[in-house]
């Protein structure tokens, strides 16, 4: 029974009752198992913060030949000690799902197919946008009362925003276009 067990040495389980193994180690694994190495071998690693919330979670990058491996964790992260939530551990593929989009799409009022831009056309646009807008609807005075409100153009920050990007936007917006209602995601 031992010569029969040693000759499908091979075979993990065969491995076990032959060496006595607990199934736990190297005996219980196959040789493609054992030649297995992690992705991230031998790649250079960049430390990041994940952009989904102003949680701040730490992240290393992995990447070689200029091309990411992997986004994991940093367990040197005070804030996250390593740990991402699902979306922050799903940062891989906003960066390389085939599908990602990579150019500026828009669709012009009564169109019905979308047309691709380029950034700055784009940034262009919603400026002037913004701008007539602020033409249109800015408040001077209101019974003979200074009033210097923009009640038609509105602001929602993203939740990855900090504090002080937050104080400038609504410096920005409040002040120097006086819009009114100007608020972030990370309250709603």
């Amino acid at each position: 029974m031992t010569m029969k067990l040693l000759s499908l040495a091979p075979w993990p389980l065969a491995r076990q009752l032959a060496g006595g193994g607990r199934g736990t180690g190297q005996d219980a694994m196959s040789a493609n198992t054992l030649a297995l190495r992690p992705r991230n071998e031998g790649a250079a690693v960049a430390r990041s913060i994940c952009p989904y919330c102003a949680v701040g979670c730490g992240q290393l990058v992995f990447h070689r030949d200029n091309r990411l491996v992997s986004i994991e964790g940093d367990p040197a992260s005070p804030i996250s000690a390593g740990h991402l939530c699902p979306k922050g551990s799903a940062s891989y593929e906003l960066l390389t799902h085939p599908k990602r989009l990579t150019r500026v799409k828009y669709r012009p009022p009564h169109a019905t197919a979308w047309q691709e831009l380029e950034l700055e056309d784009a940034m262009d646009m919603i400026a002037d946008r913004v701008w007539a807008s602020r033409e249109r609807g800015f408040v001077e005075e209101v019974d003979g009362h200074p009033l210097m409100q923009l009640r038609t153009v509105a602001h929602l920050g993203g939740a990855t925003l900090d504090n002080e990007e937050n104080y400038l936007i609504k410096k920005l917006f409040a002040a120097g276009l006086g819009m009114v209602s100007v608020s972030n995601q990370a309250r709603i």
